[in-house]
């Protein structure tokens, strides 16, 4: 809870939360360096049903404290939610949660950044051990986010916690030799993609399918950066690859 806490205390909350979370996934590279079965996007693509089965289960603890049946957790509502995990935090620190997570703007906490407030929870804070809900519900799906930690450190070959279009197109040749595209070629095919694909998630997410195996590179880091300054972030992945497994807000 410490690490939490202490990046939410500071001046510039979310570009200090953002180093935190860069330390604290270099770490996790650190400490897993070699280990990762990881081998190609196909393999991370198999993984798809998965991921929507498990974070689905968290569909009814979003929906217990959206008390006003909303749609989106407000400030008040994830003060319950903290308070209910132990972690007190001040109403400052709430409110640069609350603002950290809403990364469409809109006010509120959609279920999709739900699960992003809970997968930065997982990692920032010491493991969550209890049989209480909401805790035991949360460490139940820690697993699930550790392979979300995973996927990104597939494609954030450097460990510093971000990665470019660069870093993409690298990782897509080095892991699909037998498809490996001339220079120009896969720059061509990333520049379409980069612009034409928009966040309509379920359709996306087939046609994402579809073209990984038929061409063997299509990730759409332009989904991605939110905020267009070249480089993904962790939180930025994370809700991107949410709404690519087919997570769906209103569902």
């Amino acid at each position: 809870m410490g690490a939490l806490i202490c990046c939410m205390s500071e001046q510039n909350e979310e570009k200090s939360l953002e180093r935190n979370l860069e330390k604290k996934i270099s770490e996790i590279r650190r400490n897993k360096f070699g280990q990762s079965k990881l081998k190609s996007i196909d393999t991370i693509v198999m993984l798809f049903p998965m991921f929507k089965e498990r974070l689905k289960t968290l569909r009814a603890m979003f929906q217990q404290y959206d008390e006003d049946s909303n749609g989106s957790i407000e400030p008040n509502e994830l003060k319950t939610f903290l308070e209910d995990l132990e972690l007190h935090l001040q109403e400052i620190e709430i409110e640069n949660i609350f603002q950290y997570c809403d990364i469409d703007g809109s006010k509120g906490i959609q279920f999709n950044e739900f699960i992003v407030l809970l997968c930065l929870i997982h990692i920032l804070t010491e493991p969550l051990s209890s049989d209480d809900t909401p805790k035991a519900e949360l460490a139940q799906v820690g697993e699930v986010f550790d392979a979300i930690v995973e996927i990104f450190l597939f494609f954030d070959k450097n460990g510093d916690g971000k990665f470019n279009k660069k870093d993409m197109m690298r990782t897509m040749n080095e892991t699909n030799p037998k498809e490996r595209s001339p220079a120009h070629i896969t720059k061509n095919r990333f520049s379409i993609l980069f612009t034409s694909f928009q966040v309509f998630f379920c359709s996306v997410v087939w046609l994402f399918i579809f073209l990984i195996s038929t061409s063997g590179f299509v990730f759409v880091t332009g989904e991605m950066d939110w905020d267009k300054n070249g480089q993904v972030t962790f939180r930025e992945f994370l809700f991107g690859f949410i709404n690519w497994v087919g997570i769906d807000v209103d569902e």
